[in-house]
């Protein structure tokens, strides 16, 4: 059985470490070069900057958390579907990790890895509403404890189990949809904004070779760098902005 992922964290890999280090170091040397040409400031944010590995790994868990979702909704809707033909509860889970299995052929698919590991537990004589529970707030995302919360209610009842579970695997669905499609909708938009987040850089650097004195004085004196600080923060203010503004919550 292989050991269980805890989606709240990202664990590095080495390589991972070293890229993201190395890119860090990198932005921060361009940072430091555009806006103050300092070799000090240059060696006192060195080690900051080689931590952005910590950073980064924020965004890859909720990239991870992403894919989970979308993948989550082939097997909920697949679970549905099988249970819908007739099959029990762990039957209809076998069904949709070979569907998985096809559908994610060649790639490595995080819930082939929880199907099988929840078909393991089951097998282990463990209630299904409790696996998918476990699941659920391990996880920690809402739509996954919501199924869970509402599967091990309608096992818990008694009730018309099927009905509820494919309603609900319906409803998910579509609110997992609807994110994938603000995503797509959006991503011509955070294209653009990367492009305009590195224009005001590249603008600097192009000057900077072909007229080298043209921004000498801003370099050279107290005021000139007071000026590229608040020009900086301007700068830091405007990404933060425009990350907000696509930041859409579903």
């Amino acid at each position: 059985m292989q050991q269980e992922i805890c989606y709240d964290c990202y664990t590095l890999s080495r390589k991972e470490w070293l890229l993201y280090a190395a890119e860090g170091v990198g932005t921060m040397a361009v940072f430091v070069y555009v806006f103050y040409r300092s070799m000090l400031l240059f060696w006192l944010l060195l080690l900051p900057a080689a931590c952005y590995p910590l950073y980064k790994r924020k965004a890859l868990a909720r990239e991870r958390e992403k894919r989970l979702v979308s993948e989550f909704r082939d097997a909920i809707l697949a679970i549905a579907a099988a249970l819908r033909a007739g099959y029990a509860v762990e039957n209809a889970m076998e069904e949709a990790l070979k569907e998985l299995r096809i559908l994610h052929a060649g790639k490595e698919s995080l819930m082939v890895r929880e199907l099988e590991g929840m078909l393991y537990q089951i097998r282990m004589n463990r209630a299904p509403e409790a696996v998918f529970l476990e699941f659920g707030k391990r996880s920690g995302v809402d739509v996954i404890q919501e199924f869970a919360e509402i599967f091990a209610a309608a096992k818990k009842s008694g009730g018309e189990l099927i009905r509820m579970v494919d309603r609900t695997a319906v409803w998910i669905g579509e609110k997992i949809q609807v994110k994938e499609d603000i995503s797509v909708i959006t991503a011509a938009r955070r294209y653009e904004q990367k492009w305009m987040n590195g224009m005001p850089l590249f603008l600097v650097l192009y000057l900077d070779v072909s007229s080298p004195d043209y921004f000498a004085v801003l370099y050279q004196t107290l005021f000139g760098r007071m000026v590229m600080t608040v020009c900086l923060g301007i700068y830091i203010f405007a990404i933060w902005m425009a990350e907000r503004i696509l930041k859409i919550e579903v």
